[in-house]
C-alpha cells in the first residue's frame, strides 16, 4: 500500500506520481479478473452494495454532471479528475471514453477525520491483517460495479475506497 505525501502532490511531478500511482491500483483488479483474491467476495445475488454514490457522485454520470457535484478539480482532463479537500481527502474521477465515470477512488490521508469503516463502506466487516492493515473487495455483478476498501497499517493509517465499473 502506499501513502500519501501532501509535499508531493504539491509539485506536478508529485502529482504525476501519485496519479499514475492511483491509475495502476485501479487497473490491476481489472487485470487479474479472472483470479479471485483472498479477500474477494463473490456476494448473494440479492446483495446490494452498502456504497453506491459519494457525495452525489455516482458511476456511470456524465463527467460534467459529476464535475457540477464537486466543483472544480485541481486536475482536469477527459480520462480523470483529481480533486483534493481540506488536504486530507483526495478524490480521483476516472472516465470511460463517452465521458461518463467509470471509477471513483477516495483516499482519507492523515490528519483526516470521520474515516468510513469497512462496514460503513461495504456492509461488512473486513478481516485484519497481521501488521494491522485492512483490505477487502466485494463484487456486485448485478449492479455491475465492484468496491473495495483499504486500510494502510499504523496509528494514523490511510483509508482508500474505489468503486469501479465491471468491464
Amino acid at each position: 500500500m502506499f501513502r500519501i505525501c501532501l509535499k508531493l502532490c504539491s509539485s506536478q511531478k508529485g502529482l504525476i506520481i501519485f496519479c499514475g500511482a492511483v491509475m495502476l491500483a485501479l487497473l490491476a483488479p481489472v487485470a487479474t479478473q479472472a483470479q479471485r483474491s483472498k479477500g474477494a467476495v463473490e456476494p448473494a445475488d440479492d446483495n446490494q452494495p452498502a456504497l453506491t454514490q459519494f457525495k452525489g457522485l455516482r458511476l456511470g454520470m456524465a463527467a460534467d454532471e459529476a464535475r457540477k457535484k464537486l466543483g472544480n478539480p485541481r486536475d482536469k482532463s477527459a480520462e480523470q479528475d483529481f480533486y483534493l479537500f481540506n488536504d486530507t481527502e483526495a478524490v480521483q474521477i476516472n472516465y470511460d471514453k463517452k465521458g461518463s465515470v467509470s471509477a471513483i477512488a477516495i483516499d482519507f490521508m492523515s490528519g483526516s477525520h470521520g474515516a468510513p469503516t469497512a462496514k460503513d463502506i461495504l456492509g461488512v466487516e473486513a478481516d485484519a491483517r497481521a501488521d494491522g492493515s485492512v483490505y477487502k473487495i466485494i463484487r456486485y455483478p448485478k449492479a455491475g460495479f465492484w468496491v473495495s476498501y483499504s486500510r494502510t497499517a499504523g496509528s494514523d493509517p490511510t483509508v482508500t475506497i474505489i468503486m469501479q465499473k465491471i468491464p
